[in-house]
């Protein structure tokens, strides 16, 4: 029986993938240049300082690198405070597991203030009873304690929790760890959408 459910955030509940993806281009367009044709596969697997750090050596060498992470962030920020939205049938999954009782938080790798302000924007922070950011918890879903914390959170154990997840290596944390899983399809993990099949206990199409 599942007592609760643990979110991820970035293709998971909201479509904001796209938004990680292009986020370089359009600070580098902002500033007068032309992006290098496939900017976005290579800074979408980096941090913000990463990814800052590779737009000031390649483009903005005399730009300091935590001036191109700000303003990137701030094209992220918009973003989630203006534009995000949920993914297809997540406002309906929601509502079908508050009527069932079953608690709910959320489990991030990405900014917390962003997060809430897009939640509270789209009228679904009520749904939750905590929501937790790896940045904050000085961790990262390679490791399973944001799952443990958001399970203690819930009062609820890893064999009756379940974890939505669109990240292969999440599911597969949260699996090892005891978890029931959910891989949530996105157009950003079709790759490897096999190998999420056999991992996760269940599969949630999002088209």
């Amino acid at each position: 029986m599942i007592r609760g459910a643990i979110f991820d955030v970035d293709g998971t509940l909201l479509d904001s993938m796209p938004i990680w993806k292009d986020a370089g281009e359009k600070y580098l367009m902002a500033e007068g240049l032309v992006p290098e044709k496939g900017l976005g596969d290579i800074l979408f697997p980096l941090s913000l300082s990463e990814g800052a750090a590779y737009l000031k050596k390649r483009f903005l060498p005399e730009k300091p690198a935590e001036e191109i992470r700000e303003g990137v962030l701030d094209i992220i920020g918009h973003f989630y405070r203006e534009e995000a939205q949920l993914k297809p049938g997540m406002a309906e999954r929601l509502e079908e597991y508050r009527g069932k009782g079953i608690r709910m938080a959320v489990a991030t790798t990405g900014n917390r203030e962003l997060v809430t302000a897009a939640f509270s924007r789209l009228g679904i922070d009520g749904y939750f009873s905590a929501v937790f950011s790896a940045e904050g918890l000085r961790t990262s879903k390679r490791e399973p304690g944001i799952f443990l914390e958001a399970a203690r959170a819930m009062g609820t154990k890893p064999g009756e929790t379940l974890v939505l997840e669109d990240a292969l290596y999440a599911l597969q944390t949260a699996k090892s760890a005891g978890f029931l899983t959910a891989a949530v399809e996105d157009d950003s993990n079709l790759p490897w959408r096999e190998e999420m099949i056999r991992v996760a206990d269940y599969y949630i199409p999002c088209r």
